[in-house]
Order: C-alpha cells, then sequence, then structure tokens
C-alpha cells in the first residue's frame, strides 16, 4: 500500500550552518503531527515537522511493550479525514495492537507525503519568541536551529514518561525496562524472575503476556485499578464496511457526539430508571460486550456516586469471581474511588492472570517497597529476587512534554510558569503571552476523554484554519487574550464541577500548592466543545488578540 519509500531525513544528516526558515514548526511526529504536516501541505503551508525519535508513531512507536494494543476499536480509531485512506487499509483486529498501529502510522505518512518534511532524531530543546522578527527561533539537541512564524505542539497528552525514582536503582544487576520505552530489540524474559512494579493501562496488558513464559512474575501493586476485558477478535467486516460506505458522514456523526467513540453513542437511561434486575442485566451485556462501553451504562454514572458504586460494584463482583484466591481478589479490587475516575483498563485475561502459580502479586500499600537491591526489590516484608524490572508508571501527563522542549516568550517565561492552580489555556489552543505557538489538544480542550484520533484532527483543522485567516486578514501574529483565557479557564472548571473524577485525585486533575484542585480536560465533550470553537471563529476569533 502507499506510494514507494524514500530515504528519511535524520536531522544528523542536516548539520549545523544557517538556521533553517519554515512559515510552520510542528514539534511531535505522532498521529497530531502526521496529520498536521498534511493539512498545511493541502493548503500550501512551508512546513517542517522535529521528531525526537527515529520514526513516526509517537506513543506507538515507543510503547512496543508486549501487549500493547488500542483500547478503543480500531474502526474508531484512526484517522477519518480521507475516505480512501480509510477504505485501503484493512484492520486485522477488534482492537488493534501496536506493531499494526505503527505500520498505519507510517503508512499514513507515507500516502500523504507528510513522512518527506519530518526531520528525526530531531529533540527540541529551546524555542524563544523574537518579537522583532514575529519568529520561534528554535534550536534541537544536534545544534541545527529553525525560524518559524508558527510553531505546532504535537507532542501529546501522554508523551512524556514519569521517570522511576526508587532508592538503589543504579545497584540493580539486571535489565531496567520502562513500558514507556520499550527496546525496540525486544526483550527475552523466557524462564526468567521478572518484576512489574505498576498496574495501570500498560500494567494491565502487559502482565497477562509476560507471564505465561516467565519463570516468575511479581506483580508490584500500588493501587488496584478498574479493568474490563476487550473481548478482542477479528475485524467485523460489516462494521467496517457500514464506515466504508460513507466516512465522511461517519466523521460528521461522531464529531457531533460526546467522545468520538461509537462504543459510547447510544441511548442511555439514569440507573433509576432500571429495577435492580435490569441494572444487572445491562451490566452484563456490558460486560460481554467488552470495551470502553462500561463508562456509559448508565447516563449518570459519572455524576452520581450511588450509579457510579453499581457499575465498580459489578466489576469488583466479577474480579472475585475471576481470581480464585480471595485475599488477591479482594487486592484486587479497587477501593476508595468509582470506576470512571482514572484511565479504564480494557484487557485480555488481566484477572485470570494471578491463578497462574508463577504469578505473585504483591501489594506495596500494605508492603511498602524500601530500595532496589542488586538482586531485586525489597519490600518491608523482604526482598523479591527478579532477572528484569519492568516499571509501568505512566505518564507526566498533558505538560510534561511543554515543559521539556524549553518554551520561553519574549519575557524569558514559561507557558506552564502561570500555572500554580491548574492549566490556563484558551481552548486549549492558545496561552496568552505566547503569540502564533499552538497547542493541539491541549489542556483546556476534551482531549484524553475523547477519541484523539478525532480530536487531533478537529484542532489541526481549527489551527489551519486560523493561519489562512491571518494570511487573508494580512495579520502576522495571533495569541490568546488574558481576558479571554480566564473565561475559558472558568468555563472548564464549570463543566467538570458535576463530575465525580473532578472531586477525586487522579491524574487528570491538577493538584495547587495551595490545595486547590483543578480538572484538565474540557468534561463537556466533543460537541459541546465544538460549539465554543466554533463560536469563536464566527464571532471573528473573538477572545484572541492580531497584529500586523
Amino acid at each position: 500500500m502507499g506510494r514507494e519509500r524514500k530515504f528519511v531525513v535524520s536531522e544528523t544528516s542536516i548539520g549545523g550552518g544557517e538556521p533553517i526558515q519554515t512559515e510552520v514548526l510542528v514539534i511531535g511526529a505522532g498521529i497530531g503531527g502526521i496529520y498536521a504536516v498534511h493539512r498545511c501541505l493541502e493548503e500550501g503551508l512551508g512546513v517542517v515537522c522535529l521528531e525526537a525519535a527515529s520514526h513516526v508513531g509517537g506513543v506507538w512507536h515507543h510503547n512496543r511493550y508486549p501487549g500493547a494494543r488500542v483500547d478503543i476499536e480500531s474502526f474508531d480509531y484512526c484517522f477519518h479525514f480521507s475516505p480512501e485512506i480509510y477504505r485501503d487499509w484493512q484492520w486485522s483486529e477488534r482492537y488493534a495492537a501496536q506493531p499494526e498501529l505503527f505500520r498505519y502510522l507510517e503508512y499514513v505518512a507515507d500516502r500523504t507525503g507528510a513522512i518527506d518534511h519530518i526531520r528525526f532524531n530531531a529533540r527540541v530543546v529551546a524555542a524563544n519568541w523574537k518579537p522583532a522578527d514575529a519568529e520561534w527561533h528554535v534550536r534541537t539537541d544536534t545544534g541545527t536551529s529553525y525560524r518559524a512564524r508558527f510553531v505546532l505542539m504535537a507532542t501529546g497528552n501522554l508523551s512524556a514518561p514519569r521517570p522511576p525514582a526508587f532508592e538503589g536503582m543504579e545497584s540493580f544487576r539486571g535489565q531496567i525496562i520502562e513500558t514507556s520505552s520499550w527496546p525496540g530489540a525486544g526483550v527475552d524474559w523466557r524462564g526468567k524472575r521478572v518484576g512489574i512494579i505498576g498496574t495501570g493501562s500498560s500494567g494491565v496488558q502487559a502482565i497477562p503476556v509476560i507471564a505465561k513464559d516467565a519463570a516468575k512474575l511479581t506483580v508490584f501493586q500500588r493501587t488496584a485499578n478498574y479493568s474490563v476485558p476487550a473481548q478482542n477478535g477479528p475485524m467485523q467486516a460489516d462494521r467496517h464496511q457500514a464506515v466504508i460506505d460513507d466516512v465522511l458522514a461517519e466523521r460528521a456523526r461522531m464529531m457531533d457526539s460526546y467522545a468520538g467513540i461509537n462504543a459510547l453513542i447510544r441511548e442511555v437511561r439514569p440507573s433509576t430508571d432500571y429495577s435492580p434486575e435490569e441494572q444487572q442485566a445491562a451490566l452484563e451485556r456490558q460486560w460481554q460486550e467488552g470495551g470502553q462501553g462500561m463508562m456509559a451504562v448508565f447516563a449518570d454514572q459519572q455524576t452520581n456516586p450511588v450509579a457510579a458504586e453499581l457499575v465498580s460494584e459489578f466489576v469488583r463482583s466479577k474480579i472475585r469471581q475471576i481470581v480464585r484466591d480471595p485475599i488477591t481478589a479482594e487486592t484486587l479490587c479497587p477501593k476508595g474511588f468509582p470506576i470512571g475516575v482514572r484511565r479504564l483498563g480494557v484487557d485480555t485475561d488481566y484477572y485470570d492472570t494471578f491463578n497462574r502459580d508463577n504469578v505473585e502479586l504483591v501489594d506495596v500499600k500494605a508492603d511498602p517497597i524500601v530500595r532496589i537491591t542488586p538482586n531485586g526489590v525489597e519490600t518491608a516484608s523482604g526482598e523479591h529476587p527478579v532477572d528484569i524490572l519492568i516499571f509501568a508508571l505512566g505518564f507526566d501527563a498533558f505538560t510534561g512534554a511543554i515543559d521539556r522542549a524549553g518554551i520561553r516568550n519574549e519575557k524569558g517565561e514559561a507557558p506552564t510558569d502561570r500555572w500554580r492552580r491548574g492549566p490556563r489555556t484558551l481552548l486549549g489552543l492558545m496561552i496568552a503571552g505566547f503569540p502564533n505557538l499552538f497547542m493541539v489538544s491541549g489542556p483546556g480542550s476534551p482531549s484524553v476523554l475523547v477519541n484523539l484520533m478525532l480530536m487531533n484532527e478537529y484542532s489541526i483543522d481549527w489551527i489551519v484554519d486560523c493561519i489562512k485567516w491571518l494570511d487573508a486578514k494580512g495579520a502576522r501574529t495571533i495569541e490568546a487574550t488574558v481576558e479571554a483565557e480566564d473565561a475559558w479557564v472558568e468555563e472548564v472548571a464549570k463543566t467538570a464541577s458535576h463530575r465525580l473524577a473532578a472531586r477525586i485525585p487522579n491524574w487528570m486533575t491538577h493538584q495547587g500548592e495551595d490545595g486547590s484542585r483543578a480538572f484538565i480536560p474540557y468534561a463537556a465533550g466533543l460537541k459541546a466543545y465544538r460549539v465554543h470553537a466554533e463560536g469563536c471563529v464566527n464571532a471573528g476569533y473573538a477572545g484572541f488578540r492580531t497584529s500586523r
């Protein structure tokens, strides 16, 4: 499929010299970066994309851990902007695995021609706004410099790994691996003692696969998380064909929904509308269906503590049914927070894995990790010998990649300097005081609450249309006003106020040093967000300031 692959330019082959001039500089060649380059080319904009890794793919390049796969059905989790690309790529599974997702993103980058405008092995270390030039001056770790009128941060919400910080790590004689940067050459854990720290979404996918061939797998769990079966299988040809028949209509239908995920587009009623027997029947049907639909069995489960506990206890009951040892089962049951507050795991045989004789669960709340030793992991109760130690600790969500790019405005401020009480953006797209700097699906947008494929398409379409509008207007720069940013921060907080997830500490909430708490994504969903974003455009980009 696709055109013949050309030589891929690594920035190490470019070298230093005079700054390279471009109209748009895209940072990151994952889902958003690929589409951003395509849209810029489509509109005749000069564009260069910088990618720190050696390939496209973003998280689907780095997250090569065993069992890694998408948790949204494949026919949703793909680009919808091109009916031809959608038709010509055939998914093999309902939930595509990492190798297939990686090949897909390579295919789209080739097919659109975006690949020719991406510079690999180019990590951005500094980006400074120069008002005299009305340009961003950007430098990479190879010493190559760029000058660009616009910078698009397509670095993703979950791309900056949270580094492990345990005493004694340097003394460990075995192999240390992070799921977020799995070695490209692979890892041979067959017949070895493996320890894995972390039972979030990466952990619940990796643990069943590793357990099959490891001599022993020791799972160190800090917080039990909810997970539901994927019920994965071959791609359902009829459902895929139904989209192929009119891809753009499907795109519009999904854009007009809360999350842009088919499993969540359905008529549901509050839990109180059902009898207890009907409630259990609905939950059982969803368990057998599998996937993210467990987040929307009842209309009120994200806002009503009673409804949330109903769904949560159903999942706990399934854990107790599956896991034969009652103590292990109870340790695996999430407590103290309802389903939906933290990221829901979508797994294959996760809970059943703890019935294996070679798998041990260590509850590090009851038996905390003291240090990493030369031979393994020492907890309060003693040492657990391992040959391979895997960290599945997740990401420095939302802001990590922004902070690491060394962005500074004319005052020397970083984008997050004023974020002590939570992220401050306008529509999750721009930050006051940072002209011509755009974020793709940034904090204050629906971002991680919705289908990020669609969210990236929508954000980038908005950004490219804005650049075209500026050119038609004869304006050189655009930035958010402080007043509009303040108003949007209040709107984001208002839409989250009724959600249980905004009241309980989790990775989607910002915890201020003063005790404040702010829910980071825009919680009203994609459809409501589009009303605001398009209303802004229709009002002549209200809330933004332009200059010539």
